[in-house]
């Protein structure tokens, strides 16, 4: 038979509790962390079926024309341009600039070219990169590619406001540890704003990336923003409005080719 001491007894059942209730609390947390990530998937399935469904996953190709206007440190730099952008998922775009449409920039893959009247050459290295991060981490890439993932985790960080929007705001962290915050309208569910961070290589402190998303109109069944702001560490760099969406059209067999855009620049 055994015996306690007054002074044992308490702590040895002190321990054994904290044995016991160990094991339930992580069950707990994990039940939490379930719970949680399958709300934060409710919420994109939300967001998918807002923008257009079935649809929206299954879209081959899109055509913007606008007007984009640059900014520095916030204000208006004064440059302006006509734009028309072609985007072929998952990794094919082209941008014309001006209204003849002679500047022309176009990433197949991993490369970044510019086409002017005096030819074709490589886009600048940082520019690629940058273009490229926005395009990893867009919208359109997190829902096809990164949700396919199994160990992708999901969070819903709960409703925030954003443009005086109340927004459900969901984080996704890829299997590579990187992470894209989407904040959806409470109410229409579609996405207001899409942000990621990303550390310089040189300097070794973070950025933010940002883009706003406003003004939704119905093409097609795609609802489609007409006005798009972009955010580099909180300032604003640059806006986007549409006058024009068109989707799933058929377009040329070289519409993606350097060489064939520069064939078709009239040279002076």
């Amino acid at each position: 038979m055994l015996f306690f001491k007054p002074t044992i007894l308490p702590a040895f059942v002190a321990v054994c509790v904290l044995a016991l209730a160990a094991p339930m609390s992580l069950h707990a947390q994990q039940d939490d962390s379930a719970a949680n990530a399958a709300k934060a998937k409710t919420a994109l399935d939300a967001m998918v079926k807002a923008l257009g469904g079935d649809a929206w996953l299954n879209m081959q190709n899109r055509e913007y024309q606008g007007r984009t206007a640059a900014f520095y440190h916030g204000k208006p730099s004064g440059a302006t341009a006509e734009y028309w952008e072609y985007h072929a998922w998952p990794d094919h775009d082209r941008i014309e600039f001006t209204k003849h449409r002679d500047v022309v920039q176009i990433y197949t893959g991993r490369d970044g070219w510019e086409v002017i009247f005096s030819g074709k050459k490589p886009l600048p290295k940082d520019q690629v990169e940058d273009y490229l991060r926005r395009r990893d981490h867009s919208i359109e890439t997190v829902v096809k590619e990164w949700l396919k993932d199994p160990q992708t985790i999901l969070l819903f960080e709960g409703q925030k406001l954003v443009e005086s929007h109340l927004a459900d705001q969901v984080t996704l962290i890829s299997s590579k540890n990187d992470a894209v915050t989407i904040q959806m309208d409470a109410m229409t569910h579609l996405p207001l704003r899409r942000s990621f961070q990303w550390r310089d290589p040189l300097y070794k402190d973070k950025n933010e990336d940002a883009e706003e998303y406003d003004n939704y109109r119905d093409v097609q069944g795609f609802q489609t923003p007409y006005n798009i702001t972009r955010f580099r560490n909180g300032d604003m760099v640059n806006q986007r409005f549409l006058f024009k969406a068109v989707y799933n059209q058929t377009l040329p067999a070289d519409e993606f080719s350097p060489d064939a855009a520069a064939s078709k620049i009239v040279k002076k």
